[in-house]
């Protein structure tokens, strides 16, 4: 397995990155990344349904569309992102929710799967997952609220648009919408207060030792020019971003 410490924040460029790696090598990876604010949401979404669209240009926050389904997501510094892609027949998902819930216990911090797969601490969401094949390639990503501002991730998702996608030019008729949660942060919940820097090192740490054989890897020039290429022709585009009938 390889191990990639993605350090950019551009979600255009992280949702290139996930792809490329998903459909152009042919290792398990784990790679752990972070965006600046922006809402993510699934391929199958209406952008008018999910997003409060003035919050979210008054706050410039970005909006992307990722490659797998599942529902909006509210991103920013204070959040971690978790992929994991495999070759083979099935993904074994369950085991990288069982990897995440073991990290936090060594933290002091007790998890419950709920009835989507979802993380939550009493209830509260902390973590949202979503999937994507293509053709023996699984992915999985997983996200972690550990700092996030909570009344921003709330305001952002509530769509208050009365657009409809026809009138906005978008001619297919059915969507995948989200499930609202009430969420926390992890780091409400710790025994002791660290960073958030302490808390990726831990995670890191953790996955490594857990996971014989992974290997460290960075992306080479050739990585980086294939990702900002797939970046700059779909998902830094309005079409991919808005015009659903194009999916």
């Amino acid at each position: 397995m390889l191990c990639i410490h993605n350090t950019q924040t551009d979600p255009y460029f992280n949702l290139a990155a996930e792809e490329y790696l998903l459909k152009n090598f042919k290792e398990n990876i784990f790679m752990l990344w972070q965006n600046e604010p922006s809402i993510v949401i699934g391929k199958h979404q209406d952008v008018w349904a999910e997003v409060n669209l003035k919050f979210v240009q008054d706050q410039q926050i970005k909006i992307a569309r990722r490659f797998s389904g599942g529902g909006a997501v509210y991103h920013d510094p204070g959040n971690l992102n978790l992929t994991f892609i495999e070759t083979g027949q099935i993904m074994q998902t369950d085991k990288y929710t069982i990897q995440i819930m073991n990290f936090l216990k060594t933290l002091g911090v007790h998890v419950e799967v709920d009835e989507r797969k979802g993380l939550t601490i009493g209830g509260f969401k902390i973590s949202g997952s979503a999937q994507s094949i293509h053709k023996n390639r699984y992915m999985h990503h997983a996200t972690l609220l550990f700092s996030t501002d909570l009344d921003r991730l709330v305001t952002s998702l509530k769509s208050t648009s009365r657009q409809t996608p026809e009138k906005a030019g978008v001619k297919r008729s059915t969507f995948v919408k989200s499930v609202r949660s009430p969420v926390t942060n992890i780091s409400a919940h710790l025994p002791a207060s660290i960073s958030i820097q302490h808390f990726k090192k831990a995670l890191l740490y953790y996955f490594t030792i857990n996971n014989p054989g992974i290997q460290d890897y960075s992306f080479t020039q050739a990585d980086l020019e294939a990702i900002y290429r797939l970046k700059e022709q779909k998902y830094a585009t309005a079409s991919w971003n808005f015009n659903t009938y194009t999916l």
